[in-house]
């Protein structure tokens, strides 16, 4: 009997603490599940508020230096001219819109109260489709009760995409402004979260951690500079061409080279657009002025710093900016825009390093 308890006493042992262990590995799965519901609604703000500490340390290190290592004032320094970067402009912006979209209203309602006039002469020399949308036109122009059935059928869908596109609006706000918020405490705190990180990447990538870390600190600093600030570039000075042109809604049709900005032909559709108006109203000499400008200025900036910038963080396939947006756009929002590119080229640049890397390390292993 005691030989037979010395030889079962060994095997409860051995089986106790891995029972043990079993349960603690559940406990620490249900509680990594009931934080990532906790914390799944602010995601979007949590990962751009990472993008915006990452890309903005060195400027934020060396404001730190400057107040005498001071933290907290730094980073509400930091916070604040963040907020200005970001909520300025879209403050400006809307400001400007407003009277856009004013004159869009009392545009329609002229149309509505007055018909609309004759269709140009120079649709009909369009390719295909130009003498059916000119005879349509006409159609339309001498038939009131025809105009306003449809202007009703696309009013409903009119009101639909404006309800969207401020409720997307609203979200980005709030994302953006929640991202502020929490940037401010990963500034504070931006040493020990990185050592954080890194050791929770060496547990996941083991030796290579570092260097993947820094191919993703570098991929996002390039997609984000060169995204979100050759749009930029490209909106603004797409909107001072318009206004020095005299074009109507400068502003919004900015807004819009922004948006189109990560279409290679995007913003070419809208100046070159403006452009034919204004030969059409008869203005030869701002008509060349307006394309000169968006062929010079516009495109020059999406044509060759972009890419620079771009590829000073990685080569990225046009198909993953461009999915990137979309897919960015209906995942999080008008924040999606930026964020969805970047997640994308990160992940894009990691899968190249470690296939790169795998296939470093099979040869090694081979000529070994």
């Amino acid at each position: 009997m005691a030989s037979a308890q010395l030889i079962l006493c060994p095997y409860e042992n051995m089986k106790k603490p891995s029972y043990d262990q079993l349960l603690a590995n559940l406990a620490l799965i249900l509680l990594g599940i009931g934080c990532a519901l906790i914390l799944w609604p602010f995601l979007t703000a949590l990962i751009w508020a990472a993008i915006l500490v990452s890309t903005s340390w060195p400027v934020f290190f060396k404001l730190d230096q400057l107040l005498g290592g001071r933290r907290t004032l730094a980073a509400s320094l930091m916070t604040l001219l963040v907020t200005l970067a970001l909520f300025g402009p879209v403050v400006a912006v809307s400001l400007a819109l407003a009277d856009d979209v004013a004159e869009l209203a009392r545009a329609a309602a002229s149309v509505i109260e007055n018909g609309l006039p004759d269709a140009p002469a120079w649709l009909t020399h369009l390719p295909l489709v130009g003498q059916i949308i000119h005879d349509y036109w006409q159609h339309l122009a001498h038939d009131s009760q025809g105009l306003m059935d449809t202007l009703k059928k696309f009013a409903e869908p009119a009101q639909t995409a404006a309800l969207t596109g401020g409720r997307l609006m609203a979200r980005g706000a709030v994302d953006i402004g929640l991202s502020i918020f929490l940037a401010f405490f990963f500034l504070l705190h931006g040493e020990a979260l990185a050592k954080r990180l890194h050791i929770t990447l060496e547990h996941l990538a083991g030796s290579r951690a570092v260097y993947l870390l820094d191919i993703a600190r570098g991929t996002v600093t390039g997609v984000v500079y060169g995204i979100l600030g050759t749009a930029l570039a490209q909106g603004v000075l797409a909107a001072i061409g318009f206004a020095i042109a005299g074009v109507p809604g400068a502003v919004l049709l900015g807004v819009t080279t922004f948006f189109l900005s990560v279409v290679p032909v995007g913003p070419p559709i809208v100046w070159g657009g403006a452009a034919i108006w204004l030969f059409q109203q008869g203005q030869l000499g701002w008509a060349i002025f307006v394309a000169a400008w968006g062929f010079f200025l516009v495109s020059t900036v999406d044509n060759v710093i972009k890419p620079f910038i771009i590829s000073r963080g990685a080569h990225l396939p046009f198909a993953i900016v461009f999915l990137g947006v979309l897919g960015g756009v209906l995942a999080f929002g008008v924040i999606g825009a930026f964020l969805g590119p970047t997640l994308l080229a990160v992940g894009y640049s990691l899968v190249i390093e470690w296939t790169t890397l795998d296939k470093a390390t099979q040869a090694a292993s081979d000529g070994s």
